[in-house]
């Protein structure tokens, strides 16, 4: 069979979904099949096991996640101060609001992680470098807070859009959680 570029990826975000509805246990190439509303047996003539599924759920779902660069370039045209920083951390919950189910894929992946040790060393891996690409990126940018800051912000906005995309109805004023987290920094 020809393995067509398209079909790859429209399969992979296809098990995104699934992951995110239905948990890693859900995850077969049966239900990667429906949900992509292609023939049985297309996922498993693209991906030879469960396991490098998993592994290009867990590459393609940091594309979905990732922010427009355009929007970056034009973000940073503003002065480099806390103001800057709430911009960024506003506009990420929203593109996780968006993009709801690839996050709570990370969440899945990550769960997953815990039982698969290949796919906790490649996960952790791409999380290691995002984070440090992350911090270059504000520490380049001139944005402010140090290194030990960056890192208090990334863990308070990881349980933020945890709490927010889990359980929506925890967490009463979002945005204003999102400003006092910044003016702390």
């Amino acid at each position: 069979m020809v393995r067509n570029a398209e079909r790859r990826v429209a399969l992979v975000d296809a098990a995104i979904e699934v992951l995110a509805r239905e948990g890693a246990r859900g995850l077969t190439f049966r239900a990667v099949d429906q949900e992509a509303a292609v023939p049985t047996g297309t996922a498993s003539n693209y991906f030879p096991n469960r396991d490098v599924l998993l592994h290009q759920v867990a590459e393609r779902v940091h594309v979905r996640l990732t922010p427009d660069p355009a929007a970056v370039v034009e973000a940073l045209s503003a002065p480099r101060d806390h103001a800057l920083v709430r911009r960024f951390m506003r506009e990420l919950l929203d593109r996780m609001r968006r993009e709801r189910t690839g996050y709570l894929a990370v969440l899945e992946l990550r769960l997953e992680a815990t039982r698969r040790p290949e796919l906790r060393a490649s996960l952790t891996r791409t999380m290691s470098v995002t984070l440090e690409e992350n911090f270059r990126f504000h520490a380049e940018a001139g944005l402010p807070g140090d290194r030990a800051g960056f890192e208090v912000l990334y863990l308070a906005m990881t349980g933020l859009l945890l709490e927010h995309l889990t359980l929506p109805d925890v967490l009463a004023d979002v945005e204003g959680l999102v400003d006092a987290m910044v003016d702390r920094l």
